[in-house]
């Protein structure tokens, strides 16, 4: 697929209009301004050029990119996945016949779809398996609903189908379906398994968990097994049950969060329809992500036992630090361990239970405070804990709040515990896992003034689209890579050629539509000027720096003559410096 298919699609589709689908955008000048879906904030900072055909968020997480980035970070997929669906709304015909990475993904979907047929066929074949499901509670319309499959025994019964469909080895193992062996003969991975398969969020087979069948007492034999990550799957960026739900998760602005498939199935059985399982790993920044730009309230369920609640408090934190309302589903009996007991033994009461959840805040008083010890070194270390909980909270307003609370349950002035607060090391964890290194704003603080300067001036010119020839005598003055855009400004025959400059001039016109939305013409013509002179005067300070660090050297060296030309050339800087 070559480079003009991309921009073809490009071409036909508006990138306005198709964010409209996402977010909403509202006129910021001649661009239009929105805030970010892939990160919580108050106050809107993404924006979008209907000129430059191009989006970028001057908030914290700093993406930007086409129509087609876009839509790739959205909904979580490859760039081909992506340009297919965009390829249809554009009507434009894809050829991919020489395109060896798109064959390569293509094929690993084909695969995983034609295994999940032959997981479904032999399901059906199977009275064991099925009476075994629906003592789980699972009715059929849900197994048919989430293509439950089983894997049959025997050591190459799936390798050998799908080779017989004419399916490479090499395929096959590439999408984790098959083992190598020593021998260099293939062994299914999945054999006597009820299998789940996992979707993308546009639908398409990805991977599968594997269950153990009941009966089966082997305790070398993992009760689930789970396709490997390949180039089509990374766990941590997949929810199960997410392609189904998403719609009622946007509708009520709250989901619901599971461990395991079968508390996934039987829960969106029951009636919970905004539920998603995060197949028995913790939740992730990227499964944040996803679910924040559809809710703004998470209910959490997790095992009661000491493992499960070690698991709810990182996904509490984790949630808690982007500004979700997080709460908690407490389930009382004893006797039902996960929401799958609870709507097999109780039909309808898992939702009463949702509804009822307990805030997160309100588990950790609980869990910390309400039976905190009586020596005092237990009780510090309690009340630290809470703090810093307290302290990971986004919001100003909760943590006032829920600092409040704390000082009434424990009896201790607030300002002392503020004190205590403060003190506090913010998570170490947490810190890492948000930590963006390569975003824009560390970036900007490795540029120079000069570079800082040089982009301030291009936005301007892009902004009032000036005579370029005027800044003709000013051109010394930019770095190199600013040196390029502005020839590429003025090249006529490159106007609308591809190149890797795009990108940051795209990234240069919206972040200056971002900063001067509130500025006339004439303002900003007279901004020109004064940035063009500072441009010069930070030249002429670069140049005077480098000239003293070269005389001390000269001078060090005892090379005299050309220190003193040196220094002459240091005397014309100074003198030119104290003229601008």
């Amino acid at each position: 697929m070559s480079s003009d298919t991309a921009q073809l699609i490009k071409d036909k589709l508006d990138i306005v209009d198709f964010l409209k689908q996402y977010v909403e955008l509202k006129p910021a000048g001649k661009n239009f301004k929105a805030r970010c879906p892939f990160h919580k904030e108050k106050s809107p900072s993404f924006m979008v050029s209907p000129e430059r055909q191009s989006w970028h968020c001057f908030g914290s997480c700093s993406e930007g990119g086409d129509i087609i980035k876009f839509l790739m970070k959205y909904e979580n997929l490859e760039f081909y996945e992506a340009l297919k669906i965009l390829a249809e709304k554009a009507g434009v015909e894809l050829r991919t016949s020489g395109d060896r990475d798109f064959n390569a993904t293509n094929n690993l979907y084909k695969v995983m779809e034609a295994a999940k047929n032959f997981f479904k066929e032999n399901l059906t074949k199977s009275h064991f398996v099925n009476e075994y499901l629906k003592e789980r509670g699972l009715k059929e319309e849900t197994i048919r609903e989430f293509e439950l499959g089983l894997a049959p025994d025997g050591s190459d019964v799936l390798t050998g189908h799908l080779l017989k469909l004419g399916y490479n080895i090499a395929d096959i193992e590439k999408a984790g379906l098959a083992l190598r062996t020593e021998r260099g003969t293939y062994w299914d991975r999945f054999r006597s398994r009820v299998m789940f398969p996992i979707y993308n969020h546009v639908g398409k087979t990805i991977a599968f968990t594997g269950r153990i069948l009941p009966g089966n007492n082997n305790e070398n034999v993992g009760k689930y097994v789970n396709s490997p990550e390949t180039p089509i799957f990374q766990k941590s960026k997949i929810l199960y049950g997410f392609h189904k739900t998403k719609n009622d998760i946007r509708e009520v602005k709250s989901a619901v969060v599971v461990e395991g498939q079968m508390d996934f199935l039987m829960a969106w059985q029951d009636g919970v329809k905004n539920v998603v399982a995060s197949s028995g790993t913790a939740l992730t920044p990227d499964h944040l992500t996803a679910l924040h730009r559809l809710a703004d309230e998470l209910t959490l369920s997790f095992d009661s036992d000491e493992a499960g609640q070690l698991a709810a408090e990182r996904s509490i934190d984790l949630a808690n630090s982007q500004d979700f309302s997080v709460k908690l589903l407490i389930i009382d009996d004893p006797k039902l361990k996960d929401p799958a007991d609870v709507a097999k033994a109780n039909p309808g009461m898992l939702k009463k239970l949702v509804e009822n959840s307990k805030s997160a805040m309100e588990y950790y008083l609980h869990r910390y405070i309400k039976n905190i010890p009586s020596d005092l070194k237990l009780k510090k270390k309690n009340l630290r804990i809470m703090l810093s909980k307290i302290k990971s909270l986004s919001s100003p307003i909760d943590k006032n709040h829920w600092l409040k609370e704390l000082s009434s349950l424990v009896r201790i002035d607030e300002k002392i515990l503020a004190e205590e607060m403060e003190m506090l090391k913010d998570a170490p964890v947490l810190n890492k896992i948000l930590e963006n290194p390569d975003s824009a704003k560390e970036i900007e603080q490795k540029l120079s003034r000069r570079e800082m300067l040089s982009q301030r001036i291009l936005g301007l010119i892009l902004h009032l689209k000036n005579d370029l020839k005027e800044l003709e005598k000013h051109l010394g003055y930019f770095p190199e890579q600013y040196l390029n855009i502005y020839k590429k400004l003025t090249d006529k025959e490159s106007e609308n050629r591809q190149s890797d400059l795009d990108e940051i001039m795209n990234v240069i016109s919206l972040r200056f539509s971002f900063e001067n939305q509130n500025f006339d013409a004439e303002s900003l013509q007279k901004e020109t000027q004064n940035l063009l002179r500072e441009l010069k005067v930070e030249y002429l300070r670069e140049k005077m720096r480098e000239m003293h660090n070269l005389i001390q050297k000269l001078q060090s060296d005892g090379d005299d003559k050309s220190s003193d030309e040196a220094l002459k050339e240091y005397n014309a800087l100074s003198k030119e410096l104290q003229s601008s």
